[in-house]
């Protein structure tokens, strides 16, 4: 089997955040950061070079593969916020409606400014997904 190419890296979350361009996506993923810290009570760390993880779960599929991954977290991308919330098993599109400008992947969110969100939301996003990953797998903290 193949091994999960996103893994747990030793770089230092804040040493990645203070490098993050331009200056406003800075901001907001140290916004983004303070959000996850405060919802989840972990501590961040780097998975693969630009993704910041809160807690991990192990997971196996029934063909045999398994691995690590982040529970929670984003990646400040250039051109937009990347931030991974939905796990997949349960349908959050009531909070979703009421979030605000964003887009939506397989298993993550989009956005491109955090003004054009609800944090509040995002925060209870963040609660429910977390909530909804732990009913099918053992979610430790980081």
């Amino acid at each position: 089997m193949s091994e999960n190419k996103t893994q747990p890296t030793h770089i230092p979350p804040d040493s990645f955040l203070a490098a993050v361009e331009p200056e406003r996506r800075r901001a907001e993923a140290v916004e983004l950061d303070t959000l996850f810290r405060r919802v989840t009570g972990w501590q961040p760390r780097m998975w693969g070079p630009s993704m910041i993880g809160y807690g991990q779960y192990h997971y196996r599929y029934e063909r045999g593969r398994e691995g690590d991954f982040l529970a929670t977290g984003f990646s400040p991308r250039k051109a937009r916020h990347s931030i991974y919330i939905l796990p997949g098993y349960e349908d959050h599109s009531a909070i979703l409606a009421r979030l605000g400008r964003h887009a939506r992947g397989k298993s993550c969110l989009y956005v491109t400014r955090l003004e054009d969100i609800d944090l509040d939301v995002l925060a209870e996003l963040i609660e429910a997904g977390v909530r909804n990953l732990s009913r099918k797998y053992e979610v430790t903290p980081t």
